[in-house]
């Protein structure tokens, strides 16, 4: 059977800017994807700059203004120390005084080690110079006199030093509160700056979320547009060609996709139509066809009852008066014409015979009564009532399995077993014939086989032996019509199976066919 000829390709859209679905995401996800990156972008910046104005904060500008109060005291701890060391000239207070030198210069140099991490231009390293030269010259003009003074002349008054301190003393003190002015205002400008940063993460993170928000409205607006409403639509449009109006057409204008698909349905819709009327004028054929069958099977019935009786009528006559001429004229035949009218019986019994068995190959499915649920045993023991003066006369022995049940034709199936055991009794060997009918289940089958030891049969005549009228044998040898096995094959096909010759056997032969089986395999 040939397969349909595929669709004819979809005409042109009408719209040529008709976009597809994944084209519609594309362009979605690409705007999407942008704001997101400047969104990220915007976030990283804020990041790094938030970072940066917390490490100079952090790691510069409140080290820086602890060192510079630990020059304050460092250089408020001199002072008072060089003073106690001119009045008493004890060395604990030159001791402090020298401690208190370290403890500033350790101070200025961590200082110094921080200005490269401070903000460049508000001149940190030139006011550190400024304390370093106030805090030089203080030692020079007042602590280090004192000191020379003292070692030399011992403790006392340092009323002619005391304007020098004062003035020297002043000048640190001025050069450390702009120190410290100068450190407050960069402490103001990193929190500035960590705080505009936090706010502009603070920011960009409220963006990014209001865009995904945006994105997911946007993103269900176009499945909306271009995906739910559409398929409602062909949905409606189906379920209306379903309901029964096969006319109506089926169609949506986008996305690129559905149109396609719809155009596709659409056309199967047509075809369809067209094979249903094709196939609803076939139906009217085939019903008037299957009118003139019966018909025609009427005709052939009534033939039939004319073939089994006003054909077999004459033949009788002709078998009966044949007879008569030879009973009343038997002295005056000779031997040719007793052998010329022995021909013309046997020719009217053997145009019975084939008559009838005819009959009975063309009555199968057609004459008898319905399919039943029935025991093979049952037909088989009716077979052999059939044969037992063959078997009696033969001195043959039938044996047999359990026989299952079938849903089948009781009169069929006995003369299918009939058939069969005969042709064993007929094509027997020189020992009395033995027969073996065998049963097994093969899935949803069940499986018989009738074994004989008799001649056999040549394997290369396994598919000749089931056509009607072969004969492999000689009439005179073995007598019959040629169509046993033609009527086997019927039978058991009429009931779903089929029948073969097995060709692995090495004596006699052996029949298998199958039969549809009741109930579960494992029953």
């Amino acid at each position: 059977m040939s397969s349909p000829a595929p669709l004819p390709p979809l005409a042109p859209s009408a719209r040529g800017s008709r976009l597809r679905l994944s084209r519609w995401f594309v362009l979605a996800g690409a705007g999407v994807l942008l704001i997101f990156v400047i969104a990220v972008s915007a976030i990283l910046l804020a990041l790094s700059s938030t970072h940066e104005a917390r490490q100079t904060l952090v790691d510069a500008v409140d080290p820086a203004a602890l060192q510079t109060l630990r020059i304050a005291r460092a250089v408020q701890a001199q002072e008072g120390a060089i003073r106690g060391y001119g009045l008493t000239g004890e060395q604990q207070y030159l001791d402090t005084y020298r401690q208190g030198v370290s403890e500033e210069r350790s101070a200025t140099d961590a200082i110094a080690r921080l200005v490269p991490e401070l903000p460049q231009g508000y001149g940190v390293r030139r006011q550190l110079r400024a304390i370093s030269e106030a805090t030089t010259a203080w030692r020079r003009d007042y602590a280090e006199p004192v000191v020379e003074r003292t070692l030399k002349s011992g403790p006392g008054p340092l009323t002619d030093l005391a304007k020098s301190n004062l003035q020297r003393f002043s000048a640190i003190r001025s050069a450390l509160d702009t120190q410290q002015a100068l450190l407050g205002r960069l402490h103001d400008v990193a929190r500035d700056r960590l705080y505009s940063g936090w706010n502009t993460i603070y920011m960009a993170v409220a963006a990014l979320v209001g865009v995904m928000v945006l994105a997911i409205v946007f993103c269900a607006l176009i499945v909306r547009r271009a995906v739910v409403n559409p398929i409602a639509r062909l949905t409606r449009q189906v379920r209306a060609v379903a309901a029964g109006d096969f006319d109506h057409e089926l169609g949506v204008e986008r996305p690129a996709e559905l149109w396609e698909l719809s155009g596709h349905i659409d056309g199967m819709r047509r075809r369809i139509m067209t094979e249903w009327q094709s196939s609803a004028e076939a139906r009217q054929q085939l019903a008037e066809q299957a009118e003139e069958l019966k018909r025609s099977n009427r005709e052939l019935e009534q033939f039939a009852y004319v073939a089994s009786h006003d054909l077999q009528e004459p033949l009788r006559k002709v078998a009966s008066f044949t007879q008569m001429l030879e009973q009343r004229y038997a002295d005056r035949l000779d031997d040719r014409a007793r052998q010329y009218i022995g021909f013309a019986v046997d020719g009217a019994r053997r145009m019975q015979l084939l008559i009838n068995d005819l009959l009975d190959f063309s009555r199968v499915g057609r004459v008898g009564g319905e399919p039943e649920e029935m025991d093979t045993g049952d037909a088989l023991a009716g077979a052999l009532r059939n044969l037992d003066a063959r078997l009696s006369e033969t001195g043959a022995t039938v044996t047999h399995d359990d026989l299952p049940k079938v849903v089948g034709n009781r009169t069929l199936l006995t003369q299918l077993f009939q058939n069969l055991v005969s042709n064993a009794l007929k094509f027997r060997g020189e020992e009395p014939p033995r027969v073996h009918i065998g049963v097994r289940r093969d899935g949803d089958m069940w499986e018989f086989n009738c074994s004989d030891n008799g001649i056999g049969v040549d394997p290369k005549y396994a598919d000749r032996i089931f056509l009607i009228f072969q004969r492999l044998h000689p009439r005179d040898v073995y007598p019959g019509t040629g169509i046993g096995l033609a009527l086997c094959r019927k039978i058991v096909e009429y009931h779903g199976g089929r029948i073969w010759l097995d060709t692995n056997e090495d004596v006699g032969a052996t029949f298998r066919w199958t039969l549809p089986a009741l109930g579960d395999p494992d029953e």
